[in-house]
């Protein structure tokens, strides 16, 4: 596949391999709704519906498995994993904390082709926004973010936010759910687009502050009413987080 953008010469990318397409596909169905949590997934039926064989249907589910999207029941089959309040703690306060490291090694940016990485990113998002594909818009907001990520040039750093990825995914489609009716797919972009502006000027103090009313955590309003597996760590860290403490 030959990609072009308006910032870079002309690349050669690999095509997507079969697993890759079978895993987009089952989060979009878990991302639209489709697949719910508590749902069997039942392989017999979406190999019909996807279009493809088992071995990458299987490989696919391994994936979501290790991200713990999927839990596999001896006897019962696999099913989508209910996401508890104490697995959105997790996942929220180590992506802040992933984050927050980047941009303390990342800002100012010392390597240009980092920052045309997070431009390329942030004109796929644009284009899924103006497109009305939502879908499309939170998969590219995680790319920015991971490109974002990318800035700190620590291979580690970003291997481990790319290792909670598609649970990020899940709780960014729960967020733009919240924000869907105040805040248009184009708006949506055009945060993104701020955050960026801040990262340029190169202050890692500005970035905090930016990252820190980013609006990706609205979903968290009357969350614990929603999800159960309710810990006194992630009670007491909402708490904070409602009183403005992240």
């Amino acid at each position: 596949m030959i990609a072009y953008d308006k910032r870079t010469t002309m690349r050669i990318e690999a095509p997507p391999s079969m697993v890759q397409l079978a895993t987009e596909a089952l989060m979009r169905m878990l991302l639209s709704g489709k697949l719910q949590p508590g749902d069997r997934v039942v392989e017999n039926q979406l190999t019909q519906e996807l279009g493809v064989s088992r071995p990458p249907l299987r490989e696919a589910m391994r994936v979501l498995e290790q991200q713990g999207l999927i839990t596999q029941q001896p006897r019962r089959g696999a099913f989508v994993t209910r996401l508890t309040l104490h697995d959105i703690y997790e996942i929220v306060t180590l992506r802040r904390e992933l984050e927050r490291m980047a941009v303390d090694l990342g800002v100012p940016v010392r390597e240009p082709a980092r920052l045309q990485r997070c431009h390329a990113a942030l004109d796929r998002h644009e284009a899924a926004a103006r497109s009305g594909d939502w879908l499309g818009v939170l998969e590219q907001a995680v790319e920015f973010h991971s490109s974002v990520i990318g800035l700190s040039g620590h291979r580690r750093l970003e291997e481990a936010y790319r290792s909670i990825q598609l649970q990020m995914l899940l709780c960014m489609g729960m967020n733009r759910q919240a924000r869907a009716s105040g805040e248009s797919l184009v708006d949506d972009w055009d945060r993104h687009r701020r955050l960026l502006e801040v990262i340029e000027a190169g202050s890692p103090e500005a970035v905090h502050r930016e990252l820190a009313g980013h609006g990706d955590m609205t979903f968290l309003d009357g969350i614990e009413e929603r999800v159960g597996g309710h810990t006194p760590e992630s009670l007491a860290w909402l708490k904070r987080v409602r009183e403005g403490d992240t």
